[in-house]
C-alpha cells in the first residue's frame, strides 16, 4: 500500500488481520508526544484519518477512484499513553457517490479505545 508522507512522518505502518481487514499501528515516538506523557491528539486524529483511508480503499478492491474527504469528527475517550497504539476502520456505507467510514484508535485493550471518529468521503470513479 502506498503512503503518504503524513503517514510516514507519524511512523504509521499499514498491516491486514487475520480476516483481511486492514489496521494502522503507531510505535510511540517523542516527536508523538502533546503534554507530557500523552499522545498529541493531531497524532492520533491523523491515525484515525489514515485507518478509514486503508478501509476504504480495501472496500472499493483496487478501482481507481478519488476519495475527498467531506467532513471528519473525532471522539478523544482518555488520553493515549507513551505506547504502540492501534487504529482500525470500518465502512459503514459505501456508495455511488459518498462512504461513510468509522475508525477506532486503541492501545492495550480494543474494547478500550482512546479515541474514535467519523468520516465522510466524496467518491469520483
Amino acid at each position: 500500500m502506498t503512503t503518504s508522507p503524513y503517514a510516514d512522518l507519524l511512523g504509521l505502518r499499514f498491516d491486514t488481520d487475520a480476516q483481511g481487514h486492514p489496521f494502522v499501528t503507531m510505535d510511540y515516538a517523542h516527536n508523538l508526544l502533546g503534554r507530557p506523557g500523552f499522545l498529541h491528539g493531531g497524532a492520533i486524529g491523523g491515525m484515525l484519518e489514515m485507518a478509514a483511508w486503508a478501509a476504504l480503499r480495501a472496500a472499493l478492491d483496487e478501482e481507481m477512484t478519488v476519495i475527498k474527504p467531506i467532513n471528519v469528527t473525532i471522539d478523544f475517550m482518555r488520553g493515549g499513553r507513551e505506547r504502540t497504539t492501534f487504529a482500525a476502520g470500518a465502512v459503514t456505507r459505501l456508495g455511488a457517490r459518498i462512504a461513510n467510514v468509522t475508525a477506532t484508535a486503541w492501545q492495550d485493550d480494543r474494547d478500550r479505545p482512546i479515541a474514535g471518529a467519523r468520516l465522510n468521503y466524496l467518491l469520483k470513479r
